[in-house]
């Protein structure tokens, strides 16, 4: 999960029954007194009307780069679903449609890519470009995918002019001084108030569960009775929401990297947790610099890369690579490597170049472009949606100490991400939009096996979360793959994973028990 793709990077550092005639779907079974009420009364009502409307499909925008035979449509939906008849925002949605026969095709199948703030625009693209993993399921399955509430294309929030966004270089994260933490906790206000004054009316209602309403009217105006759904990264805990509060509407779903849906853990834990799991995965990336040396020159042992790692941070610290490229954007871009391992060779090949004297590859992959005015109004949205789902979905510790003594503690032991990714964060502490109490989730009657697919190294959603999911969703199927860290294991080549997704997705069959994958290739140098 991050800002700018899937939850805590650095990234860029602030530093009723359905209406007579609609498409109708199985009673969803309620979670407690959580789903009972105005909320649930809403999204019916809502359903009912997207059902009737449908999706007016056409060629997408020229400038949503989306060509043919992609095709883009609307999905209007309620703001606050305890009000269905007040203000309505506008969810863009694009598909491509099945490759096989109309005796192959299944429906639909909705893809999240996590975040919170990541836009699913791009997933009809996989049938475009011929991915062979998702070949089997592009002949079953129409590819859905669409921008939550806030992103993109839907309603989209800002909290800081995007062009003041993106300048660089910010401040080092990692504090040396009181100082330093006071102007990291003003930054942090501030951007906390800038979230309020320029989207103030959208952030009570950037919650999971609102975005989950907004998936099951989605649903209905794709005309499915139940929804066929692929979720990675924060994507599974949209996924988990969605099950609890609508059981009865799933028919398969894969959640793949998974974040930890327990209460307790919403969001300030799961921050800290992430920490923890972004050093080991650093430590595994540093192994393999080392292994492979005869390549990059930057140390034969983790020992040494760790100390080049320090020295290039100092240095930039001091002198500001190209002037725009500090210890901040230095962590922007080499978290990518604990990120995913198809990023290890491409991090360490800039390094490598950058030490034999080539300054501008470095400039250009850790800087900002400044010119890019779409890309950066897209990360500054991106980052926006993050801050404001998260402060939502949970109340925040509001306490200066707590951040402070938490995070110094964690900093002595796991260096890497910590102080980055509570300033990221620390706007939550100031919110002023209400924050909501964590969904419990739960199986309810008539949720299907879920199927559930996770990495035993994964840094940005530790190994638990998967586990903890797959205790509370009864029936669901446990793919494990062993001694690998890759974020988004469903879009790697690894057989024993990739027959399995398929194999569900096209029959809802899974295993008998869970199973341990052996781990796909190492990365080449």
């Amino acid at each position: 999960m991050r800002r700018t793709a899937v939850l805590g990077s650095a990234g860029a550092l602030i530093a009723g029954t359905l209406i007579a005639g609609a498409v109708t779907a199985p009673a969803a079974t309620a979670e407690g007194r959580h789903h009972q009420g105005s909320e649930a009364r809403g999204v019916q009502v809502a359903a009912a009307r997207a059902a009737r409307s449908g999706i007016d499909w056409k060629d997408c925008p020229a400038d949503w780069a989306l060509a043919k035979p992609i095709q883009c449509g609307w999905v209007t939906v309620p703001l606050d679903y305890a009000r269905p008849d007040g203000k309505q925002i506008r969810l863009a949605v694009d598909r491509h449609v099945s490759t096989g026969t109309e005796d192959e095709r299944q429906g639909a199948l909705l893809y999240n890519p996590g975040g919170p703030g990541g836009s699913g625009m791009a997933f009809p693209k996989r049938i475009i470009n011929q991915t062979a993993i998702w070949a089997n399921a592009a002949k079953a399955y129409d590819f859905v995918g669409f921008d939550p509430r806030g992103v993109g294309h839907s309603a989209p929030i800002s909290c800081i002019d995007p062009q003041e966004y993106a300048k660089a270089p910010k401040a080092d994260p990692v504090p040396d001084s009181e100082a330093d933490k006071r102007a990291q906790r003003k930054l942090a206000a501030e951007y906390a108030d800038g979230c309020a004054e320029r989207s103030g009316d959208m952030l009570p209602h950037m919650t999971t569960p609102n975005t989950a309403r907004d998936l099951d009217v989605i649903r209905a105006a794709l005309g499915e009775k139940q929804l066929n759904f692929l979720g990675v990264s924060y994507g599974t805990y949209l996924g988990a929401v969605y099950g609890t509060l609508f059981p009865t509407h799933v028919r398969r779903m894969v959640v793949d990297s998974v974040v930890d849906p327990a209460k307790d853990n919403i969001w300030y834990q799961a921050n800290l947790n992430q920490d923890i799991a972004f050093q080991g995965r650093w430590d595994d990336w540093k192994a393999w610099v080392a292994e492979n040396d005869s390549a990059f020159h930057i140390g034969d042992t983790p020992e040494k890369v760790e100390q080049a790692w320090l020295k290039l941070r100092a240095a930039a610290k001091q002198n500001p690579i190209g002037g725009v490229v500090g210890p901040a954007e230095l962590i922007g871009f080499f978290q990518s490597a604990p990120y995913y391992d198809s990023s290890w060779a491409r991090v360490a090949r800039t390094w490598s170049d950058y030490l034999g004297g080539d300054t501008q590859a470095l400039v250009k992959a850790a800087g900002p472009t400044m010119s890019d005015i779409a890309g950066n109004i897209s990360s500054e949205n991106g980052n926006a949606v993050y801050t404001a789902v998260e402060c939502a979905d949970a109340k925040w510790p509001t306490s200066w100490q707590k951040w402070d003594r938490d995070n110094t503690r964690l900093h002595k032991d796991y260096p890497f991400m910590t102080w980055a990714n509570a300033w990221m964060n620390l706007p939550c502490a100031t919110w002023s939009a209400k924050q909501q109490t964590p969904l419990n989730v739960k199986t309810g009657k008539g949720l299907p096996p879920v199927l559930i697919v996770q990495s035993t190294r994964d840094a940005a959603t530790p190994y638990e979360g998967a586990v903890e999911l797959h205790k509370r969703f009864k029936g669901s199927r446990l793919i494990t793959e062993r001694d690998a860290g890759s974020h988004g294991v469903t879009g790697l080549v690894n057989p024993c994973i990739n027959e399995r997704v398929d194999t569900y997705l096209l029959t809802g069959r899974t295993d008998r028990s869970d199973v341990t994958c052996a781990p796909h290739a190492t990365p080449k140098p």
